[in-house]
């Protein structure tokens, strides 16, 4: 198939981390034998990005004339996909776009039209699923929930204290990781707080946020910054226990990493983390509840490392999995059969 990828998130020179998981299903799309094109924003900024993203989307279009549009988040890119692609769409709703939608009377008019004009609606969880239903009558019944996967190879067990060595990092007890933006929804305060309270270990911030000021100078605290995605499985080989308590999570990709790192998780249960993390690798806990938080903590850091049933949960999501559910998709949505890479298989959401 020939596929406009479109996105209004993708890695840049000046934001390597920007939708990374857009480029790795374009990588696992390319292997399995399709040609892809790209109309994608690959930098931070304001609305004037989106205007050179339909500005691209037509020219691509023209240029390239697919066969089916492949659009990441509902609005603008989904949007600008379905008016201007010049072929079938398959959008995927990530998160904040159905959040926007909730949120703005335009914003949701906008949703509702991208997702009567889509030949098929992606969610990439069944809590996300019900959200769009909820902001798009329009989509109900019509929603197939495939998440973006996790790259098995990249993700994978490794030695602690190589990845510790490699980052130059000393924690000391047991090894707490956090990777994400420094935000309020990431929960990183209420985080810090109840790691204080187990009195011991080290807890490593790996990103970069509003909040940097409010966590430094804690004790046993380290704030990596903003790294590379490169560096992003050694930080999680690098932990006894990965922590994500957001107060909100669409889906949950660093903890299905970790999961897939064969460490122990305290994720949200809040959103997506509930449909893949089984009870014999992590722990769900109310985000706001700080009890339950350090509890948690302290029931995670007391569970098998490396941890085969994380890993073994991981599996099903492979991201080659997914690629091949996105590829059959796709091929629906043309009219046509499967006629490149291997079957598209089965694969759990």
């Amino acid at each position: 198939m020939r596929i406009l990828l479109v996105s209004q998130m993708y890695p840049g020179p000046d934001a390597p981390e920007l939708g990374t998981f857009v480029a790795d299903l374009e990588r696992a799309l390319r292997e399995r034998g399709h040609e892809l094109e790209r109309a994608v924003v690959d930098a931070r900024g304001g609305r004037v990005r989106h205007a050179a993203l339909a500005r691209d989307v037509v020219m691509a279009a023209h240029r390239f004339r697919p066969d089916v549009a492949y659009a990441h988040f509902l609005v603008p890119a989904g949007l600008l996909a379905v008016l201007a692609g010049r072929a079938p769409t398959v959008v995927t709703a990530h998160g904040q776009d159905v959040e926007n939608a909730a949120g703005s009377r335009v914003v949701r008019a906008a949703t509702r039209l991208t997702v009567r004009r889509a030949a098929g609606v992606v969610a990439v969880s069944r809590w996300l699923a019900s959200r769009l239903e909820t902001v798009a009558p329009e989509a109900r019944g019509r929603i197939e929930v495939i998440d973006c996967g996790v790259d098995l190879d990249r993700f994978a067990p490794g030695d602690a204290e190589a990845a510790r060595a490699a980052l130059g990092w000393r924690p000391n007890g047991t090894a707490f990781v956090c990777a994400g933006s420094l935000s309020e929804r990431k929960n990183v305060l209420r985080l810090a707080s109840a790691f204080s309270r187990l009195g011991e270990g080290s807890l490593a911030f790996v990103g970069e946020g509003p909040l940097r000021g409010a966590l430094e100078g804690r004790r046993g605290v380290h704030l990596s910054g903003a790294v590379a995605h490169d560096f992003v499985p050694l930080w999680l080989q690098a932990a006894d226990v990965v922590c994500q308590p957001s107060l909100v999570e669409p889906f949950g990709l660093v903890t299905l990493e970790a999961l897939a790192c064969g460490r122990p998780v305290v994720a949200t249960r809040i959103g997506g983390p509930p449909e893949f993390v089984p009870p014999d690798a992590g722990v769900l806990v109310d985000p706001e509840n700080d009890d339950a938080l350090v509890a948690a903590l302290e029931r995670a850091a007391a569970l098998p490392r490396p941890n085969p049933a994380g890993r073994a949960a991981a599996e099903s999501h492979d991201l080659r999995v997914q690629a091949a559910r996105i590829e059959a998709l796709l091929e629906r949505a043309t009219g046509t059969p499967a006629a490149a890479g291997a079957p598209a298989g089965e694969g759990a959401g």
